[in-house]
């Protein structure tokens, strides 16, 4: 069975997967897909749901990280260093634990192997569905419509980029009424078998994914995990402080 998910492949030399994280697609992790794919063959995916990948009423960890393990299969790749961020960071740990062959490390941002209890995104499924409900046709009104529910620039700034025009009005790219009711099995977590691949998880030290009671269940699940934090950053560190990023996967790509 082919692959279903839409990718985009730059570079060459050993392989690096990407997987972006709920509401976003492939271009999120672009500024580490142009510096990585200067050395490196790197593999940029839309999850399902996500941007040009398939549509389906079906959104948990075991679909997406069989999504991923088909493409590999596809593509013929090993010796794999996959790095996911937030809901892609879980889709790759999953893939991990049903692919450990083909996978030489992982790295994680901002994201621990643990159920999320929190109702994180009621506003944003809100603002989204604000949109959805009223067909704008500019990109300007759209975020206006957003910032009822919104109140972060930024969030509807990266929510923006999964608008595309279809005839006259904007909709958007993700699945949003699957992701909405899929929401419970986004923020759950079945614990792994322990996995024995040299694991790094790289925290935004301001944001509250990665927290120390966190520590147990991410050490009985990935006993070679290494932490880092990066100073001044949230959730969205790749974004905020790139190169800082780019130098903590390299090292350790480089000591593994």
């Amino acid at each position: 069975m082919s692959s279903q998910l839409h990718y985009k492949i730059q570079g060459h030399g050993k392989p690096i997967l990407l997987i972006h994280g709920l509401f976003g697609s492939l271009d999120n992790l672009g500024l580490l897909a142009r510096d990585l794919s200067q050395d490196h063959q790197v593999i940029s995916v839309d999850l399902r749901n996500h941007g040009q990948s398939l549509h389906s009423d079906v959104h948990n960890y075991a679909a997406q990280a069989e999504d991923i393990r088909q493409l590999i299969d596809e593509l013929a790749l090993s010796e794999l260093t996959v790095i996911g961020h937030s809901m892609g960071g879980k889709v790759a740990m999953k893939y991990a634990s049903i692919s450990q062959l083909n996978i030489k490390q992982l790295i994680v941002l901002d994201m621990a192997p643990v159920a999320y209890n929190v109702d994180r995104h009621s506003n944003v499924f809100l603002g989204i569905q604000e949109v959805a409900n009223h067909k704008p046709k500019l990109r300007s009104e759209a975020m206006t419509l957003m910032a009822k529910h919104i109140e972060i620039e930024g969030v509807r700034q990266f929510l923006s980029k999964s608008l595309y025009k279809v005839g006259e009005t904007l909709d958007w790219r993700f699945n949003h009424k699957a992701l909405q009711l899929q929401y419970s099995e986004i923020m759950t977590w079945s614990a792994l078998p322990a996995n024995p691949l040299p694991t790094l998880f790289i925290k935004g030290a301001d944001s509250d994914y990665i927290q120390g009671e966190h520590q147990p269940e991410i050490m009985a699940q990935f006993p070679n995990a290494k932490a880092h934090v990066i100073a001044n950053t949230g959730h969205w560190l790749h974004a905020e402080k790139p190169d800082m990023v780019l130098r903590v996967i390299r090292k350790f790509i480089a000591q593994n």
